[in-house]
């Protein structure tokens, strides 16, 4: 080995505790930035996709109209009847 290999050698090994402590630093702020991005993403799709059943909900109203005057006709009947 070169004398300037030798140098480099011995002080990457002087600094090794500090290098892999950064370098640990480093790779768990990317694990939670990664992580952050993915919760907004999975809560903006959740939120969309609520918001698209509730419009779709309220799109589907239905109003049903029902014709009762032949069963009120009936009872006046049965009531008649009754009555003699």
């Amino acid at each position: 080995m070169s004398q300037k290999k030798v140098e480099q050698y011995k002080k990457e090994k002087a600094n090794r505790q500090q290098i892999m402590k950064r370098e640990k630093r480093k790779a768990a702020l990317e694990k939670g930035v990664v992580a952050l991005v993915l919760v907004a993403i999975v809560g903006w799709l959740g939120f969309s996709a609520y918001g698209q059943v509730q419009k779709g909900q309220s799109a589907q109203v239905t109003e049903t109209v029902m014709d009762a005057s032949a069963i009120d006709e009936y009872l006046n009947n049965l009531q008649a009847t009754e009555a003699e």
